[in-house]
């Protein structure tokens, strides 16, 4: 059985192709048009879908799936594997809903907080009961490059080059400085606050740059890119398949 799962994300639109319960791929699509989805399901012949998107996507991909597929879409009326005690369940983004699910599915009855690095960071805890209780959003990377240049009168838009000095020695070396080890102690500062409230929890990190990130950390990380995919592929299993 093959089972697509769809990352729809403010950067950029991803699927990862599932054989049985083996990551096979990850593919990324140029657009959400008709015709590149015709063309994904002609190429990989999928039995099962799921979609989670974050932005205003194409909704005639919807029925396509449905028609050639057993569909779900992610949202906060799909069967989890863990409940939401939070004022507004319904608020809750569909990438937080998949990190959540993949925590309670490969870490049971234990404290995590799953770290996802995309257009935003977000922090997601779940405790030992299968209880998410929450966490922070904050900008992600290329948004705080962005908005130094956006923001500014003479400050130059750079990337990120991992070979940056901790001191910079010029406008670009400063920036990426202070973005860069700026998420490191972000992260880490995070990781200390919730290990004063929670006392033992695994740390996973997933997304863009996740292995690099989880190796300037001093604490113990799980550094898994697929975790999305992983949630989202338990979330299939449970809505799509007959109880």
């Amino acid at each position: 059985m093959t089972t697509l799962c769809f990352d729809f994300g403010n950067t950029r639109l991803k699927v990862a192709v599932f054989k049985e319960d083996e990551f096979i791929e990850e593919i990324y699509l140029p657009d959400d048009t008709d015709e590149t989805i015709q063309s994904l399901l002609k190429d990989t012949n999928p039995d099962h879908s799921i979609l989670s998107s974050v932005i205003n996507h194409n909704e005639g991909i919807e029925k396509i799936l449905a028609a050639q597929t057993v569909f779900h879409k992610l949202s906060h009326l799909t069967k989890i594997n863990f409940t939401t005690p939070v004022g507004k369940p319904e608020t809750i983004g569909a990438d937080r809903l998949a990190l959540m699910a993949a925590a309670a599915h490969f870490y049971p009855n234990q404290n995590s907080l799953v770290i996802g690095l995309g257009s935003c960071i977000t922090y997601n805890f779940i405790n030992q009961y299968h209880q998410f209780l929450g966490g922070a959003i904050s900008p992600g990377m290329d948004m705080r490059f962005k908005s130094m240049h956006n923001f500014t009168a003479k400050l130059p838009l750079v990337t990120a080059d991992w070979n940056f000095p901790l001191i910079g020695y010029d406008t670009k070396t400063n920036l990426q400085s202070g973005v860069i080890v700026g998420i490191i102690n972000e992260i880490e500062g995070f990781i200390e606050k919730y290990g004063q409230k929670f006392g033992n929890f695994n740390v996973v990190l997933t997304g863009g740059n996740s292995a690099y990130f989880a190796s300037q950390l001093k604490y113990r990380i799980f550094a898994d890119h697929n975790f999305l995919f992983k949630g989202l592929y338990a979330l299939s299993e449970t809505n799509n398949c007959p109880t």
